[in-house]
């Protein structure tokens, strides 16, 4: 995981070359950018589905604890 230092540079230097790009190459990115956000949350609900399952079967974690793990987990991905 990176600094708040090292997102901020990255982003800068992201933005600069995206404001150089052509309007096709921008389509491009947003579309995988949106691919990939896709893909994230998928794999988010396919933890959840199986930490559900888990839970079901030992009963160690309880339904609403591994809700709000996900959830924990998601804000973090997301900052």
């Amino acid at each position: 995981m990176k600094t708040e230092h090292e997102r901020s540079e990255l982003i800068k230097a992201i933005n600069v070359l995206l404001n150089q790009a052509y309007d096709s190459t921008l389509d491009e990115i947003y579309a995988l950018l949106q691919k990939l956000e896709e893909e994230e949350e998928e794999e988010d609900l396919k933890a959840y589905e199986q930490a559900k399952k888990d839970a079901e079967f030992d009963g160690s974690v309880s339904w609403t604890e591994a809700k709000k793990e996900l959830k924990t987990e998601i804000k973090k991905e997301v900052a």
